[in-house]
């Protein structure tokens, strides 16, 4: 279980355990407070391969039917940077970051502005615009 890791660093990077960062949100027993949080913990959910999590967090309007973890060659996520979290009403929020992966050995990165939601005390992702370029 997630929340039992309270050595391994989260790889959201944000210098906590997994435990007590973003662990406590993918084992289901707390929910993020922000949008900031919730984009922190879908990154951990990537890393980890938490597909169930990530279609939890997802708004049912967007939401696709399954996430496909099993391609080849698979992504390996290697860090976190949180450019800016706005938020632009009581329940709108928008998170910019940009994330590092490696695939066969070759190091990209991924530049998003996303889209949250909140409803009924649960924030949601929507959507984002999504920039790659090489490192």
């Amino acid at each position: 279980m997630v929340a039992k890791e309270k050595l391994n660093p989260c790889p959201c990077g944000s210098g906590k355990s997994l435990y007590d960062c973003c662990g406590r949100f993918l084992d289901g027993g707390e929910r993020p407070a922000t949008a900031e949080a919730l984009m922190r913990s879908r990154y951990t959910a990537f890393a980890l391969g938490n597909a169930a999590y990530l279609l939890a967090s997802w708004h049912a309007a967007t939401r696709p039917e399954r996430l496909d973890f099993d391609s080849q060659p698979a992504p390996k996520w290697i860090g976190l940077k949180v450019l800016r979290h706005e938020q632009q009403d009581a329940t709108h929020a928008i998170v910019e970051f940009a994330a590092r992966y490696k695939v066969n050995g070759r190091a990209f990165r991924m530049r998003e502005t996303s889209r949250f939601v909140q409803e009924d005390g649960r924030w949601y992702y929507v959507d984002g615009d999504t920039a790659d370029a090489s490192s």
